[in-house]
């Protein structure tokens, strides 16, 4: 509830002309996008771009833009729909190199931690990257985008039932893939 608050006065601050609100909103969901976006589309570069977009449309709607629920929540969305349409108009680059993906960033760890976690990413990610993309799509959404099933459903147009079907049969799929290869 104090996130979203938090966001509610930053877009007011935004809409408003504020520079600094608009940075502090890119700041806080740039690496969870990120993420999100290089989940989507297996490639870094165009990944970026989906950010980039989305973010670029939120400066372009500026003077309009309301924001009814969670920023986040938006924001990941938009992100899943421009990845979607990257996918569909197949202008996706060279595939991400394992290597480049511990480049992203991670939760915040000590040195020996973080090359566990990059280590851990890395099998995790490829495993996620072996999935069907509607189960790939839901899982990303609901773990790195924060979306509720409910929220899921209405963006694919399916049901609630269908969308955790495809959650549920993707982290089956996932445990059988990492046996036991990444700490959860």
């Amino acid at each position: 509830m104090r996130h979203v608050l938090r966001d509610k006065w930053l877009i007011l601050r935004f809409r408003h002309g504020s520079q600094e609100a608009f940075c502090r909103i890119y700041e806080r969901y740039r690496d969870d996008l990120l993420r999100l976006a290089v989940s989507l589309l297996k490639d870094k570069s165009a990944a970026e771009d989906v950010v980039h977009e989305v973010f670029a449309g939120l400066i372009g709607a500026r003077q309009t833009f309301e924001l009814t629920g969670s920023l986040q929540a938006y924001l990941a969305t938009c992100v899943a729909n421009r990845a979607r349409n990257t996918n569909r108009d197949n202008r996706r680059g060279v595939p991400l190199d394992p290597a480049e993906s511990a480049a992203l960033p991670c939760e915040r760890r000590r040195p020996d931690q973080w090359a566990v976690c990059s280590e851990e990413f890395d099998k995790l990610r490829a495993a996620l990257l072996q999935l069907p993309y509607e189960q790939r799509e839901v899982i990303t959404l609901h773990v790195y985008g924060q979306l509720t099933f409910r929220e899921i459903a209405a963006l694919h147009g399916a049901s609630i039932k269908t969308v955790q079907s495809r959650y549920f049969y993707g982290l089956d799929k996932l445990r059988l893939a990492l046996d036991g290869k990444v700490k959860v």
